[in-house]
């Protein structure tokens, strides 16, 4: 694509794409707000990309979901509505828009495959949310009804890498645990981790996802969402692992055995995207958290933490 434009263009995966491609246009929420029909009318007249990847919306972690589930819905719908609208409107050729792992029903029977995203109910703790994602599908899925569009959706599984947000309140498993390690090495006291450490998940590197991300949006020819992951599962206890001999803690491990784990094991049917790229080359998991874990700690005073 000759003009590509990002939307939530700084964050974890749109600083993994600006690596790969730095002739994108990046859109940050300080230059245009996307709640408003003006604001994304502006970005578009402004850029006139041919392409879209869509990133833009409000996250949060398990209680900020919780607490506020009408903003999380409404603030990702109308931007969702906003963005795909406008670019419509533009006559741009590509959209590639993300969703999540959690549009998936609480109760989904295993592997994750795009056609049980609509099963069931999604999880409760974060329905507002999970439900919004599953309506940016949904109008997807009607542009390529009504106008024939070369528009699609990816469900990337757990993300890691530099530029995460490693707040300990609203930021997911690996950015947490090296935050927690991080600071248990630098008070000199016990890594405590939530849980058991048995759960398994799959994670991917965002370096990784944003190359896929390049290739899907240049040539993907399929309607249907595609789930973007690695092959390779890791236990949290292996995770934590990993973590602490990276960052060469010696201090006590200790697992708390309280909170809800979730399931033991979500593995999802990647064989659409091991079809597409057979020969991908996905980076070590002890590379990326590596170089995840040194941006951390290079950039700790300008971290979201």
């Amino acid at each position: 694509m000759t003009k590509l434009l990002v939307t939530g263009g700084i964050g974890l995966i749109g600083s993994a794409i600006q690596q790969l491609c730095p002739d994108a246009t990046f859109i940050s929420r300080q230059e245009f707000n996307l709640l408003s029909p003006m604001g994304v009318f502006n970005m578009f007249e402004r850029y006139t990309p041919d392409a879209v990847i869509h990133l833009a919306g409000k996250v949060g972690g398990v209680a900020t979901n919780t607490q506020y589930p009408v903003d999380f819905f409404e603030e990702n719908v109308l931007i969702n509505t906003l963005v795909l609208q406008t670019a419509h409107k533009f006559n741009v050729k590509r959209v590639l828009s993300c969703m999540s792992t959690c549009v998936f029903p609480d109760n989904v029977e295993y592997p994750l495959q795009p056609n049980k995203i609509h099963l069931g109910e999604p999880h409760s703790s974060n329905f507002g949310y999970a439900y919004a994602k599953r309506m940016l599908e949904v109008q997807t899925r009607a542009y390529q009804t009504q106008y024939n569009k070369q528009w699609f959706t990816v469900i990337p599984t757990n993300v890691y890498g530099p530029h995460d947000n490693y707040n300990l309140k609203t930021s997911h498993v690996i950015p947490a645990l090296i935050h927690k390690c991080y600071l248990a090495k630098q008070n000199d006291t016990p890594l405590h981790i939530w849980g058991s450490g048995r759960a398994i998940r799959e994670f991917i590197y965002s370096k990784d996802l944003a190359e896929l991300m390049l290739r899907l949006i240049d040539n993907y020819d399929s309607n249907d969402p595609i789930i973007l992951s690695s092959p390779n599962q890791y236990s949290v206890s292996e995770v934590v692992e990993m973590i602490a001999s990276l960052m060469n803690f010696k201090g006590e491990i200790i697992y708390d055995n309280v909170g809800p784990e979730g399931q033991y094991r979500k593995p999802s049917d990647i064989t659409p995207l091991q079809t597409l790229y057979p020969d991908f080359k996905y980076t070590p998991f002890s590379d990326g958290m590596k170089n995840s874990i040194d941006w951390f700690c290079n950039n700790y005073n300008s971290a979201r933490i």
